[in-house]
């Protein structure tokens, strides 16, 4: 071991990536993870597995162990074992799909019933519009925003993962809020999301062309 090693603070933190099949949850890991996208994905069949190195600074290394998980319904009798120790969820749908957005109350009870903080309080789930760069639009921001707060997940975002768009910066916002409840810093929780629960995003991505703002 190198002379400083032994200082050098590093979390591995358990992430769901859940909701229906072909909302884009492989190639949201794939993007994220990976910085690549493509057209053609195998649909996951269980869970499959990656992981993302964060470097906060010197001395700090973020791990996040990415779960996807298998949309299909026969799966759903496995997600007992596949949420067991999880730090946080990411939940998606597709914004042009209706019936995903309606699945999100399905999936979000099913995380909230089988997995939990050490103290008994819900893993912080985020939830992700995917699909905006596309023009038929099935689900309202409205919709969304209501959602979100009805169902207490800690923000809510629009992104595309084929044009890149607010991928990176939502998975930020969730380390962030990962490390607020494991108490690592001192921001409160509630502080990187606006009025409407929306995430807050850096402002060079606050464009209307982006579906993103502050």
């Amino acid at each position: 071991m190198a002379a400083g090693d032994s200082f050098k603070q590093e979390k591995l933190f358990k992430v769901l990536v859940v909701g229906d099949s072909l909302v884009g949850k492989t190639a949201f890991v794939r993007r994220y993870v990976q910085g690549r996208y493509e057209d053609n994905y195998k649909v996951t069949v269980g869970v499959d597995f990656a992981l993302k190195k964060i470097q906060r600074s010197e001395d700090e290394v973020i791990r996040l162990q990415l779960w996807d998980i298998a949309g299909q319904e026969r799966f759903s009798s496995l997600t007992r074992v596949y949420y067991k120790d999880a730090s946080a969820c990411v939940i998606m749908f597709d914004v042009t799909q209706n019936k995903t957005f309606q699945s999100v109350i399905r999936w979000k009870d099913d995380v909230d019933s089988k997995v939990a903080l050490r103290d008994g309080t819900p893993i912080p789930c985020l939830l992700l519009a995917n699909k905006v760069d596309l023009p038929e639009h099935s689900v309202t921001e409205e919709e969304i925003k209501k959602l979100s707060q009805d169902r207490t997940f800690v923000g809510w975002s629009m992104i595309s993962v084929k044009d890149n768009v607010n991928v990176a910066d939502s998975m930020k916002f969730l380390v962030e809020e990962i490390l607020v409840r494991t108490r690592a810093q001192g921001t409160k929780a509630g502080e990187l999301t606006d009025s409407d629960g929306r995430i807050k995003l850096p402002l060079e991505h606050n464009k209307e062309d982006k579906s993103c703002c502050f």
